[in-house]
């Protein structure tokens, strides 16, 4: 048996303050199932405030088989794009008065499943996911029963609902972009080579350089983790080449500032000396120097959509696709935009 708290204000002792019996105390908290009279139900409401009950959330979701908790799992929240989804996930579930768990798989494949493990032990009414690698464990969350959204593209033969955008069609526009200056030597920091998203972002930096017949240099391909560490070493990398690309595709943000940061530490600049295109910029990118040109993804409208996707869950497949948008900064070669505020 759980020990009660010695001090714990229980609905007998609000039954006792109304001059209720405790059914009805239940039928106020929980709004049913039978009615309660006005009179009575704020004789109710009035001891609630005046003892200082608060009802148990554990019991309460026994009783309704609802945690309204849900759970969200993130490959490092380190990220300034995943830091800002998932900032957005957690003010919209609250909005439909749920609480989200947070998980940080910190890059990790055996925490990530881990993770999944104890946040399905928690009993979430829902789970929204993104995997380390694309590889997420569906087995081990359609076994439980639970109701998932994945927030990354995989492979659709896997019958599982998500969100995405195309990020290879993103890094060709952006890429095409920087192309759009005239550079004919166009370099990459991409992400780390086991992951899918950086092939996918890689491709779409070189659909672009084939469309424009501009010659793809395995010299000047720089893999990276998705930091500022990463783009720093990759800077230094290309900085130790004798022959260096005119403009360069950033996989991220992250890799984007590290990039700048490395260049500037050997008094060059970014677009002057090499010009700067970077994937997935959060709202730090406007206010960077240089302001970075960038491919962004809706944040607020993907959170907003994952929310009513498991919401509307009967465990058919559901697949909604958000439109990147392209923001023009400085660090192309475009001239500099004013911020208003």
């Amino acid at each position: 048996m759980a020990k009660q708290h010695p001090n714990r204000v229980t609905r007998n002792d609000v039954a006792r303050h109304a001059g209720t019996s405790v059914a009805v105390v239940s039928y106020v908290i929980n709004n049913g199932p039978r009615p309660v009279a006005q009179a009575t139900r704020q004789r109710v409401l009035d001891a609630i405030k005046a003892t200082g009950y608060r009802p148990n959330a554990v019991a309460r979701a026994l009783a309704s088989g609802s945690t309204k908790t849900f759970g969200l799992i993130v490959p490092n929240i380190s990220n300034p794009f995943v830091a800002a989804m998932a900032h957005a996930l957690l003010q919209e579930s609250f909005n439909c008065g749920h609480v989200m768990l947070l998980g940080d798989s910190g890059d990790d494949q055996q925490r990530e499943r881990e993770l999944v493990q104890s946040l399905l032990s928690r009993q979430v009414d829902g789970l929204f996911y993104t995997s380390v690698n694309r590889q997420p464990f569906i087995d081990q969350i359609k076994s439980s029963g639970t109701p998932f959204i994945l927030l990354d593209s995989v492979d659709e033969g896997q019958q599982v609902s998500m969100l995405r955008i195309d990020e290879r069609d993103a890094a060709y526009r952006v890429t095409r972009h920087l192309l759009s200056h005239g550079y004919r030597k166009v370099g990459i920091i991409s992400g780390p080579p086991e992951m899918n998203n950086a092939r996918d972002r890689y491709r779409g930096w070189q659909d672009a350089l084939v469309e424009q017949s501009v010659v793809v240099h395995d010299a000047w391909v720089f893999p990276a983790e998705y930091t500022r560490e990463g783009g720093y070493q990759a800077a230094l990398r290309m900085l130790s080449l004798g022959d260096l690309p005119e403009a360069l595709f950033a996989s991220n943000e992250a890799q984007a500032i590290g990039f700048i940061r490395a260049l500037s530490e050997r008094q060059m600049r970014v677009p002057d000396d090499i010009a700067l295109v970077c994937f997935n910029g959060t709202v730090q990118s406007a206010y960077h120097v240089p302001a970075l040109t960038t491919t962004r993804q809706p944040v607020r409208e993907m959170a907003r959509g994952a929310i009513e996707m498991i919401k509307a869950w009967n465990g058919d497949v559901m697949l909604r696709e958000f439109s990147h948008y392209l923001e023009i900064g400085e660090s192309c070669g475009c001239q500099r935009n004013t911020l208003h505020v």
